[in-house]
């Protein structure tokens, strides 16, 4: 339908998200779709049939504005048994309508018209648009390549009276790399004695490979102190469409989040938050998470060491990088289009998360896959690229 309306676009540069451009061009492609993040994958159906008990138990109107209480205090549980941290569920946590909805609530319950947010390239895509439309700059510290490390230093040198917020990102999307709690302790050294709020958004916080353990800044007392943590039950219960998440911060700055979160959703399906609260009871499900993707890695890996592409290390979320300057000289983005239409097998280019475009030619693969969905790429890649 056309429109009479001369369209002052207030985000002229901001494009469709890199997630959509290659789901779309997968499916018209018929390529296998390893570039958005999703499982292709059913969820326990135990899960299912607790939604639909509480469904037809008449558990269908308005949940509280901050989530179920049972869901609430199983969240707090779940912190306090994991990190160690007491939380106060009636205070302290508010259930989402996914972790995206609640990395823009924060922002925008923090972030003033003027204000700098620093964030680490590469960026996941949600941050900087969330950053620029409540009117606050987006500052960029370069995560150090290949491992993806941050340099504390360069943050400090970034820090200035304007800055507001700090956004963290761990295990990181989408590069696999992890913060460690000498990380936390520079990030504490470097904010001690400001008013600088931390974003910290940790979906995969369950998705870790090797042993490695989390660091959660809800552990870390003098940042959880300061901090809005975010995590997803999409991500932990092969539910992404549920678009269910949720935040644990101090009552303080939780006070600021609801303030946004009651005028932009106001709440989250009730009946699937009942059915969450119950499957959560039983904690093997979150902490079995780790050895099924470190499964999915080894396997996925080793059908790729028959190519010629050199693969980063992973050591956490469901996203394997890969360099593939062995294979072409393409810059990444045209590099993941050619391999969509020519090979079959869906990318996303990693210049896409960051912010001056910066091509070191790698691509992300996602293997929260099923083995055959993993078994079919691999085949196709081993056809194209065989040593």
């Amino acid at each position: 339908m056309d429109t009479p309306l001369r369209i002052d676009s207030r985000f002229p540069a901001m494009g469709t998200t890199i997630f959509t451009v290659m789901s779309k061009l997968a499916a018209d492609c018929g390529a296998v779709n390893l570039s958005q993040g999703f499982p292709d994958f059913q969820a326990d159906v135990s899960l299912f049939d607790a939604v639909h008990r509480h469904m037809c138990a008449g558990h269908n109107q308005y949940p509280p504005m901050t989530g179920m209480p049972a869901l609430r205090q199983a969240i707090a549980g779940k912190v306090a048994a994991l990190y160690g941290a007491r939380v106060d569920a009636d205070s302290e946590v508010t259930v989402t309508a996914g972790a995206t909805q609640a990395i823009f609530t924060a922002i925008a319950g923090c972030v003033r018209p003027g204000d700098e947010v620093i964030v680490f390239a590469p960026v996941y895509d949600s941050y900087v648009p969330a950053i620029e439309t409540v009117g606050g700059t987006a500052v960029y510290a370069q995560l150090r390549f290949p491992a993806y490390a941050p340099d504390w230093d360069e943050v400090r040198a970034l820090i200035t009276p304007r800055t507001r917020m700090i956004i963290v990102n761990s295990p990181h999307n989408p590069t696999g790399a992890l913060m460690s709690t000498v990380d936390l302790d520079e990030l504490a050294k470097t904010v001690r004695g400001t008013d600088i709020v931390i974003l910290s958004d940790e979906v995969y916080e369950h998705i870790l490979f090797d042993g490695e353990a989390h660091a959660s800044l809800c552990g870390h007392a003098e940042l959880a102190a300061r901090s809005i943590v975010v995590s997803s039950f999409g991500k932990t219960y092969h539910i992404t469409g549920w678009k269910i998440g949720y935040v644990v911060a101090p009552a303080a700055l939780m006070a600021e989040f609801r303030k946004v979160h009651q005028f932009n959703v106001f709440t989250v399906h009730t009946p699937s938050q009942l059915a969450l609260a119950e499957y959560m009871q039983d904690a093997s499900r979150h902490l079995g998470l780790a050895a099924f993707y470190q499964a999915k890695r080894d396997a996925f890996r080793a059908l790729l060491a028959a190519t010629p592409f050199e693969l980063l290390p992973c050591r956490g979320t469901y996203f394997q990088l890969a360099r593939y300057d062995r294979i072409s000289d393409l810059p990444d983005r045209a590099f993941a289009e050619w391999l969509t239409r020519e090979v079959g097998v869906a990318v996303i280019p990693v210049s896409a998360f960051q912010p001056d475009g910066r091509d070191d030619k790698v691509v992300r693969f996602c293997f929260a896959k099923r083995e055959e969905t993993l078994a079919a790429a691999a085949e196709k890649l081993m056809q194209a690229f065989a040593k």
